[in-house]
């Protein structure tokens, strides 16, 4: 049996494919992941022993050079360039396989869905956070652009806007993809591309999905991938020249927030008495003073190092916000877009670390921020949330998926 796992997106996206690959491939699975070939997912789709299929381009290329729309015929236009070269990139993929597992920007996913019809194999979607999925218990992500309206409460009839907006979205670039491919129209962009049954990669203790009639989605817990990496000699050294440092990383965040974000950090974390341990990221983040209470890396085994943090700063991102919860290491999250704000008011409501209040903090709500994070019942309430966190769900949504193309697969 042959499997893809395609996706187009950062890390986030990427490393998630990768957990589940491996467990897929204990089952006797043979698993592919169709990434984009920026040289961090071939080494950790490498380490992984996952093959890797290119995507059309790396995703820093096509940020940096492409993701700038200026207008809505340019949007429509990006959005249909990525659907058609997706389509070439996991066509090429999925020759042979028995399923196509999608996630990532969504012109990606529908590519996809599309060589799943053609194909007539097994498709699923699977998304890492609850936000994004049809559900009367909270609101829609809104859509840059595309403000909810404020004077609606009623969740159902915001998420009936939301199908509205993503089609104006992604509608037209759909449109036109599935007639060159020779696929007939759809109504509901969203709903074609998410399913009705779509996987939920995430912790239902760090959010949990609640059963609703506008999606039934399978909440699996996170697909979380081993990393045996040591930590650098470098980095050990300077854990064992003093307390616990903090932690500052913005991930695959390249916005000027995240850079003015982190000398602020620091400074905070100094103002405390803390070191600090500074993630250089997309952003690049650097300091340049010469100081050696801070100890700047680039990508580093986080499941080694968050429980050796007395705090750990963040994006908010969903993979690194299981994993410093999995760490029991207390929180600070600066969120800067899409999910980021959501998951830090989880960790804020779980007492298990601060949410601060947008994203370009000062050194007064930084150190604000901070104080929570270490106070002592923070530290034990982390501790305690920690051990609740599941580790199965890769291992568990492999065996779903399994179930499903033996169902669904004509070739198995």
């Amino acid at each position: 049996m042959r499997v893809l796992l395609s996706t187009y997106g950062s890390r986030g996206d990427v490393e998630p494919m990768a957990a589940l690959a491996v467990q897929l491939q204990t089952l006797g699975v043979e698993a592919i992941v169709s990434a984009p070939p920026d040289q961090e997912f071939i080494d950790l789709l490498a380490r992984a022993g996952v093959p890797l299929a290119p995507a059309f381009m790396p995703i820093r290329q096509w940020v940096a050079d492409r993701a700038k729309p200026s207008s809505t015929a340019d949007f429509h236009k990006l959005a249909s360039e990525m659907m058609a070269a997706q389509f070439g990139a996991i066509s090429v993929a999925a020759v042979g396989c028995d399923a196509i597992v999608a996630t990532g920007l969504f012109p990606s996913a529908s590519a996809a869905r599309s060589v799943a019809e053609l194909m007539g194999i097994t498709y699923r979607h699977v998304t890492f956070c609850p936000l994004f999925l049809p559900s009367h218990h909270h609101r829609p992500f809104p859509y840059p652009g595309h403000p909810l309206p404020p004077d609606v409460t009623d969740h159902r009839v915001l998420w009936d806007f939301n199908a509205r907006t993503m089609n104006a979205l992604f509608g037209e670039a759909l449109a036109a993809h599935r007639a060159s491919v020779g696929l007939p129209p759809v109504d509901n962009a969203r709903d074609h591309i998410f399913t009705d049954k779509p996987f939920l990669a995430s912790d239902p203790v760090l959010w949990p999905w609640r059963q609703t009639e506008l999606c039934d989605a399978v909440q699996t817990g996170a697909w979380i991938l081993p990393d045996e990496r040591p930590l650098p000699a470098e980095l050990t050294a300077f854990l064992d020249a003093g307390e616990p440092p903090i932690y500052v990383g913005f991930g695959s965040m390249f916005m000027q927030s995240a850079r003015d974000a982190a000398p602020v950090a620091v400074e905070a974390i100094r103002g405390q008495g803390r070191r600090a341990v500074l993630l250089r990221g997309w952003a690049d983040l650097a300091l340049g003073d010469g100081r050696d209470d801070c100890f700047i890396t680039g990508d580093v085994n986080q499941q080694a190092l968050f429980p050796l943090m007395a705090a750990v700063m963040h994006h908010g991102g969903a993979g690194t916000t299981t994993t410093a919860t999995r760490a029991g290491t207390p929180q600070v999250i600066v969120p800067q877009i899409v999910d980021q704000p959501f998951w830090a008011s989880r960790i804020a409501g779980l007492r298990i670390g601060a949410a601060h209040d947008g994203p370009t903090p000062s050194f007064e709500s930084l150190s604000a921020a901070l104080a929570t994070a270490l106070a002592p019942e923070t530290g034990t309430r982390a501790a305690s949330v920690a051990r609740t966190i599941r580790s199965d769900g890769a291992r568990l949504a492999a065996k779903l998926l399994l179930d499903a193309i033996k169902k669904e697969s004509p070739r198995s």
